[in-house]
């Protein structure tokens, strides 16, 4: 019997990559992993169907270059974290190609989630928001120290 588990919607910039520098192209991704963002997908994909959009979704240079992003820090994060392996174990590069490439889905149009993390978003609670509250909004990684 195949079990589906729910959708989990994770927006690429600024929630998995760190987007530190900014938007520098479809296929330029330079920054490190917002801390913690491995080892969360990990233990997401246990759970959840996890889903990558982003709006370099829209081009399969986006999804490709996505894709060689997170297995780099993946392979890195499974090096660092991983007891030795013995002759017999998969290599950490090749446990995070098929992490990357089987276990996490790369649509190119928004799924139907359970649940959407993302870092240019707010959660509708029946009332309407003040356009002056929109227009002053900043995502996280953007918001000054008070």
């Amino acid at each position: 019997m195949n079990v589906h588990k729910p959708i989990l919607c994770l927006d690429f910039d600024g929630v998995i990559h760190s987007y530190e520098s900014g938007w520098q192209g479809v296929g330029c991704i330079s920054d490190d992993p917002v801390p913690g963002a491995c080892d969360f997908l990990l233990a997401a994909s246990v759970v959840f169907d996890v889903a990558i959009f982003s709006s370099r979704s829209a081009k399969v240079e986006g999804v490709a270059a996505m894709q060689a992003w997170l297995h780099r820090h993946m392979t890195n994060h499974l090096i660092d974290t991983e007891t030795p392996a013995d002759e017999s174990d998969v290599h950490p590069a090749e446990r995070a190609y098929e992490f990357v490439h089987e276990t996490i889905s790369w649509p190119m149009e928004k799924p139907p989630a359970f649940i959407t993390i993302d870092d240019r978003a707010l959660t509708f609670d029946g009332m309407w928001p003040k356009m002056a509250d929109l227009v002053r909004f900043k995502p996280w990684n953007r918001k000054k120290a008070s």
